[in-house]
């Protein structure tokens, strides 16, 4: 390999290295770990979001 294709193989790695940088959208990426104790509160959260959703509805005067 002559001096200025290992120029340009430098250079093109190089570029490659920095395309790798950047911040890609994976198509089939897997979504963040959520634990048991965090799905708990969740779940707890959203229970009590529909108990004062059916409690509002129970309330409201029928039109």
């Amino acid at each position: 390999m002559n001096k200025r294709q290992a120029i340009i193989k430098k250079l093109a790695k190089r570029a490659k290295a920095r395309d790798n940088k950047k911040e890609k959208p994976k198509v089939g990426a897997k979504e963040r770990y959520i634990s048991k104790a965090e799905r708990a509160t969740l779940e707890a959260a959203e229970a009590a979001q529909n108990q004062a959703e059916a409690a509002s509805s129970e309330h409201a005067p029928d039109a």
